[in-house]
């Protein structure tokens, strides 16, 4: 009597656990054309890697999302680097701005600068970011005027970010070559 019912629960327990094994995708049977996969370890461990497959305990490529962090955005670095002189009102990496404070080179205050970067996209591109420069000039009476200023300043620092921005992406390729020599990509493709 005993052994019946440990063969019903067997039973019922594997109806119950088969779909959900077979559903599972590393468990469904693949036909492999041997043609595909390379005979060398090594160039089989490399098309493993560069498809995301395999088993890796640190690190290694993630292909369920990517999340930034502000120190390995490169071009988020290169901004806050280019700016650092001034002082920051804002600096929200989620949000995707910054914004200085008010600046002034000589310490008087008839004329001070303030800088509002915008991130659009995290590609190293000219139109990546929306950067505007805004010019303040007082007179004698503390009569200021704010004017958005467009001339060599917004030029310069457009280039300056986008410069160090590709420095830093380059260095960030370099490193992850040499920390695994098979991945050929950038960890971004």
């Amino acid at each position: 009597m005993k052994t019946i019912k440990k063969l019903i629960v067997y039973l019922i327990s594997t109806i119950i656990l088969l779909p959900v094994l077979t559903s599972c995708e590393a468990l469904k049977y693949k036909p492999v054309d041997a043609r595909d996969v390379p005979t060398d370890p090594k160039e089989r461990v490399k098309k493993n890697i560069e498809e995301g497959r395999g088993f890796r305990l640190m690190g290694g490529i993630d292909k369920a999302g990517k999340f930034d962090f502000a120190s390995s955005n490169p071009l988020w670095r290169a901004t806050l680097d280019t700016i650092d002189f001034m002082p920051l009102a804002t600096a929200n990496y989620s949000g995707g701005i910054v914004i200085t404070d008010w600046y002034s080179e000589s310490g008087t205050f008839d004329e001070a600068i303030k800088i509002s970067i915008r991130f659009l996209s995290n590609e190293i591109r000219s139109d990546a970011l929306d950067i505007k420069v805004f010019l303040k000039t007082c007179d004698q009476n503390m009569n200021c005027a704010i004017n958005e200023n467009e001339g060599k300043l917004l030029v310069e620092l457009t280039e300056s970010i986008l410069r160090r921005a590709a420095k830093y992406e380059k260095e960030g390729i370099e490193k992850n070559k040499k920390k695994n020599p098979y991945v050929t990509s950038t960890p971004d493709n």
